[in-house]
This record gives structure tokens, sequence and C-alpha cells, in this order.
């Protein structure tokens, strides 16, 4: 009996490539065999393992596939955060009349905010009459707060000692902190010898160290998505915000690249323990929270904030309610750009267990959000509590 069963064996090894074929779907004409592990071919899809096909209906763009989901789920819209919010990273505008006062905190109780902290680098003049404006306002007085910014034009010899002279008479004039720095340093900000200003530049020393002596946390941006350096093609999952903003492109050959930025970055983090750094954006690793999870466990100084990156976040909500309940000491809050009907995202995205629902700007992600449901202890110390313990300056929960 073992001849003929080896034989039939052999009978269907020989049949594979004719059993195959028979096994295609119906319909799938001019289907396209791949080598396990390649990708289909350019305008094709994998409809069965290894086997690619183009669909027989033209295929629409990026822009015009706009499914309707067939999903039935609890949606739960969060207007207003559970605790009044303060926003590290605002950016509403002026704030030095009392009309634009009036105005924004108008907005912030219609979005449950408790303080707006403006960081947009203001300094010297500009910024005691932000201060004197707020304080005269009955309803900006406990409400809104000013970062101060510095100077990084030509630094060479004697800037270091004007800076930190700018820096002392702005925290005497009521700054509670220094930012946001903006990503030009590092990027294209020049020294006084015409060569790039490096972050971790042993000339920038004596202002952390002011801020330190000071108790100014430095709210710091570097760099931006490290897709930003990459090939704008296919593979690029901010392809489409690229191709609208070529801007925010970041040529080889013009610019440092993302990782030389962020050496440079933590570096500048290592070498001055006693300053208390704030990194803005998640430091652009909230899609590798492993990679920022082994950055703040190096280095206590470090605190983050979660402005522009919900799309990260929202999609991975496992890892990313363990990450922010483990630091939930040394995340912030904060928005960046204003636009009031973006914060309740926010507010869902961490309060509640929704499924699959809408990020609120397409070109920064086609996919989409689920909720964290993040415990009260943490809520509380992400939208208010760790702010008010750095920044002393910043009024307490009312």
């Amino acid at each position: 009996m073992r001849l003929p069963i080896a034989l039939a064996r052999l009978a269907l090894l020989a049949a594979a490539p004719a059993l195959t074929l028979a096994a295609q779907p119906p319909g799938a004409r001019g289907a396209t065999r791949v080598e396990p592990g390649a990708p289909c071919p350019a305008g094709t899809t994998e409809i069965r393992p290894n086997l690619c096909q183009a669909p027989e209906l033209p295929a629409p763009s990026i822009l015009d596939y706009r499914p309707r989901s067939t999903l039935v789920t609890t949606e739960h819209r969060v207007p207003r955060p559970k605790y009044p919010a303060v926003d590290y990273h605002g950016h509403p505008g002026a704030v030095d009349t009392p009309e634009a006062l009036q105005r924004l905190v108008a907005q912030m109780d219609s979005l449950g905010l408790g303080v707006m902290v403006t960081a947009n680098n203001t300094s010297g003049e500009a910024l005691k009459r932000a201060v004197a404006a707020i304080r005269a306002s009955p309803a900006a007085r406990d409400r809104v707060r000013v970062l101060t910014g510095i100077d990084f034009r030509n630094v060479g010899p004697g800037w270091a000692e004007k800076a930190v002279a700018q820096l002392e008479a702005d925290a005497a004039a009521g700054a509670v902190g220094v930012g946001e720095i903006g990503k030009g340093l590092g990027l294209s900000t020049k020294k006084a010898d015409g060569t790039r200003l490096k972050l971790d530049d042993p000339a920038l020393d004596p202002v952390w160290q002011a801020a330190a002596r000071l108790r100014l946390p430095v709210f710091v941006h570097t760099a931006d998505p490290q897709e930003f350096w990459q090939p704008i093609d296919y593979t690029n999952e901010r392809w489409l915000e690229l191709a609208l903003f070529p801007g925010r492109r970041y040529p080889g050959d013009q610019f440092p690249s993302f990782e030389q930025l962020m050496q440079e970055r933590d570096a500048m983090l290592r070498r001055n323990p006693r300053t208390t750094f704030v990194i803005a954006h998640m430091g652009w690793h909230a899609n590798d929270l492993p990679r920022l999870a082994k950055l703040m466990t190096e280095l206590p100084n470090v605190h983050t904030e979660v402005g522009a990156v919900l799309y990260d976040l929202g999609r991975q909500p496992r890892a990313a309610r363990d990450f922010l309940v483990r630091f939930q000491d040394r995340v912030l809050f904060g928005k960046d750009s204003f636009q009031p009907e973006e914060y309740p995202y926010y507010w869902r995205v961490f309060e509640t267990r929704d499924d699959y629902f809408d990020y609120y700007r397409p070109y920064h992600a086609f996919w989409k959000l689920y909720g964290l449901d993040l415990p009260d202890a943490t809520l509380r110390k992400l939208y208010y509590e760790n702010a008010q313990r750095i920044s002393p300056g910043i009024p307490k929960r009312r």
C-alpha cells in the first residue's frame, strides 16, 4: 500500500500550481503572483496570499476616498474636560488688550480651560505690556500667563551675559517659563560666525543654568515629525501633509538630519540636569513611545506635552495609556494651534473608551482614534497639576 500512497502524493505536488490557480476567487482576472513578502505592483492590491489584482473601476485619489464607517458603537462627546485644564502650549494670538483678553477668556470658559499659557517667545517690553494687561483684567488675571523668549541670533562673545540679564528681567516682570523655543534652534539659527547654532552648544549653558536658578521651566520644540525628512513617496504616511505644505520638507542637503537634532537635544538635556525641560510634541516620539520612555527614565529633569500628536496617541490606545499612567507626573496638556473646535477631540481621547472615531485633521491622519480612558489621578496631573508644580506662577485651579 505504501507505493500507491507515495505516487498519489507526487501527483498532488505536481498538480499544485493548477490547484492554486483553480482556487483563485471568482473574477480574479489578470491577477499577478508575487513572492512571499514582496509588495504588490503599483495599481494592484493583494486579494489572496501573494496574489495581486487591479480593481475593475478607476481608483479614487487619496483626497476623494472618504468611506463611511458602518461600525455601530457608543459615542461619548466631551465638550469640556473633566477637570479645568492648563494649556501649556497656547498660541491664542494677542493678549495685551482688554478686548482680546475678554474674547479669550470667553472661549476658554466654553472649552473648560482653566489657564492659558501663551508660548509665543514674548520678551522685553512686549512681555511687560502683556503681563500688565492681564493683571488689569478682572477676567484674565487668574486665567492667562506668559512664557518669555530667548533671542538666539548671533550667539558669540558677550551673548550669554545679555541673554541671562534679559531672562532675569522677564522673570521679574512676570514670566512663568521660557518658550516656546522654536524649531529654528538647531535647524537654521546661525551663530555670530555664520555657523549653525547646535542645540548642545556650550555657549547656551549659562541660559539654561539661569532658568534653573530662576525656577523657570524651558519649553523647547526641536525638529518636526521624522517623516518630514523621508522621501515623499507612497510609503510616507505624511505624504498628503507634505504635498499640501512643501515648506515642511527638510532636504538632507539643506538641513541637519532628524537623528542629528535628537542627539544634540538629548546632549543638551543631559548636560543641564538641574534645569526643568519640557519637550514639546512628546519630542516627536509619540510614534515611538519606548524611545521616549527610555529618555525620560534616564533624565528625570525632562517633562513633555501632548500638543499636536493626538493622532499618534489615539491610534495606540493601550500603549499610550500605559505610557501616560507610567509618566503621569511628567506629562503636560498642551494644544498648540488655537482652534477651539479641536479641543474636544483631546478630551474624548483622554477620558472615554470610545472606538474608531475621526481625528480633526485628515491630512495629519487617515486612520481613526480610540479613547484611552485615563484614570482620574492621571487626568488631574495631565490637565493641571503638573503644570502648576513645575511653573509656580501658574494659578491654582479654582
